[in-house]
C-alpha cells in the first residue's frame, strides 16, 4: 500500500445534539446514501463512550474537508451541538477528550509532519465547535527526543 503523505490531522464533529448516541453506520449512512460518497468520510470516529471506530483506511482519501483531503486525515467527535440541537457547543465528554488526545498523539508519532487542526480553518463551519488547532497545539509541536 503507498502511502499518502499526511501533514494534516483535521477534527471534526458529527454536529449532533449533546449526549445523542451516533454509530458509525449512522454517519455512514449519511455520507454513502445522502451525499453519494463512496463510503464514510473520516478515517476515525471517537464516541461518547470514548471508543474510536475506524473509517476509511489511512491510505485511502478521505472526504470531509474541501480541498485538504489529499494530505490529511479526518478525525471526527459525535456532537458537537447543544441539547437543542440550534447551536454549536463542545459536547465532548471526558472520555472522548482522552480517546481524541490520544488518537492524535498516536497519529502524530506515525506522521511526524502532522498538524493539528480545526475543521473551521478551512471552511466557514463552527465545526468542531471548539479550537482544537489551539487545544492540540502540544501534539503538533511534539518531537520525541529518542
Amino acid at each position: 500500500v503507498k502511502m499518502r503523505r499526511i501533514n494534516k490531522l483535521i477534527v471534526h464533529c458529527s454536529a449532533t445534539r449533546e449526549a445523542l448516541p451516533v454509530s458509525l453506520k449512522t454517519i455512514k449512512s449519511w455520507h454513502v446514501d445522502g451525499n453519494g460518497w463512496a463510503d464514510v468520510g473520516y478515517h476515525y470516529i471517537v464516541h461518547l463512550d470514548g471508543k474510536i471506530s475506524k473509517g476509511r483506511d489511512d491510505s485511502v482519501l478521505g472526504a470531509h474537508t474541501k480541498g485538504h483531503n489529499t494530505d490529511s486525515l479526518g478525525i471526527c467527535y459525535t456532537g458537537g451541538m447543544d441539547k437543542d440541537n440550534k447551536h454549536p457547543k463542545d459536547t465532548r465528554t471526558c472520555a472522548q477528550k482522552e480517546s481524541l488526545s490520544a488518537l492524535l498523539l498516536t497519529l502524530k508519532n506515525l506522521y511526524r509532519d502532522s498538524v493539528v487542526h480545526s475543521h473551521n480553518d478551512f471552511s466557514n463551519k463552527a465545526c468542531p465547535s471548539f479550537d482544537a488547532t489551539g487545544e492540540y497545539k502540544w501534539i503538533s509541536d511534539y518531537e520525541e527526543d529518542c
